[in-house]
């Protein structure tokens, strides 16, 4: 499918969810995030049961209207069309891509990891709309044993996969270092930690539009 990616791509982790008053946060934070003007948002709980996750998914598509945010799931894809999110995105150990697009459909994203030090081999073939790479720097948000890729990398890989692919540039990225990684040829920027530990997140995001144009 051909979708149209904005720069930034926040990261939901459901570690920066208050274990109380759950479901207000997120229905505030859902609202203030269409408000500043997000158009894509990813959903990541890997440790959480599946009454949890889907308390969450119902809230966050609640207060993020379809048709204006883009709700990606992680890992799960057999809950993308019972809450209307827009896709999933699957790693190593998750269903394939192959897998997900089947199971989804031709409309809905599919995204994957592509590669830190190297593209993983025929990933550019799969059916996903676009590809992970890093971690870029070091991160705290997501446990990986893969070691951080820099600038460097995020240019050997652009270079790897050719100008058409959509490279999503994670981990650890900072406004600081986002436009570096943008002309290293990152697509999008996946951030995390650098929006959501933000005392006002919607705020934050405004910031990182602003500075990145």
């Amino acid at each position: 499918m051909s979708n149209s990616f904005p720069k930034i791509y926040p990261i939901l982790d459901a570690s920066m969810i208050p274990p109380t008053g759950r479901e207000e946060f997120l229905r505030r934070l859902g609202g203030s995030l269409a408000e500043a003007g997000v158009t894509l948002l990813e959903y990541r709980n890997k440790t959480g049961a599946d009454d949890e996750l889907k308390a969450d998914a119902e809230v966050l598509r609640a207060a993020l209207p379809a048709g204006q945010v883009k709700l990606i799931i992680d890992d799960r894809a057999d809950l993308v069309e019972q809450f209307g999110f827009d896709g999933v995105h699957v790693d190593a150990g998750d269903l394939t891509p192959a897998a997900a697009r089947r199971l989804l459909g031709p409309d809905r994203i599919v995204g994957t990891f592509g590669g830190s030090e190297a593209l993983v081999p025929g990933i550019l073939q799969t059916s996903a709309d676009y590809f992970s790479i890093g971690p870029v720097f070091p991160t705290r948000t997501k446990q990986t044993s893969k070691q951080p890729i820099g600038i460097e990398g995020v240019r050997r890989l652009r270079t790897q996969a050719g100008p058409g692919p959509v490279l999503v540039a994670v981990g650890g990225i900072t406004l600081a270092t986002a436009v570096e990684a943008r002309v290293a040829g990152a697509t999008i920027l996946a951030v995390a930690g650098a929006i959501f530990r933000q005392p006002d997140p919607a705020g934050e995001y405004r910031r990182w539009v602003a500075e990145l144009g």
